[in-house]
């Protein structure tokens, strides 16, 4: 009498076999999507570069070449020290 085919034995139903690799592909996360940031320097930088875009400032500086252009551009001395004075206070002494 036999009682098992020896070729059976371990034999594994593909159906089943389906289901788990299924249930394996579920239970993986989901891929993480990319992403894009811009750094807050980088927003300045765009900010800088729609400021000089600006008309106004265009016609300003044209203004402010042909000064010097012609020798007629004259320094503050005061209010080159007042902007400059904040820089020194930070600036460390040796």
């Amino acid at each position: 009498m036999k009682i098992n085919d020896t070729g059976r034995i371990g034999g594994v139903n593909p159906y089943q076999r389906n289901m788990e690799t299924q249930r394996q592909e579920a239970q993986k996360p989901a891929r993480k999507k990319d992403q894009v940031s811009i750094s807050s320097e980088a927003i300045e930088m765009l900010e800088a570069q729609s400021r000089a875009n600006d008309p106004e400032r265009a016609k300003k500086l044209e203004d402010l070449k042909q000064r010097i252009a012609s020798g007629t551009y004259q320094v503050d001395a005061g209010k080159l020290a007042d902007k400059l004075m904040p820089y020194f206070k930070e600036f460390p002494r040796n």
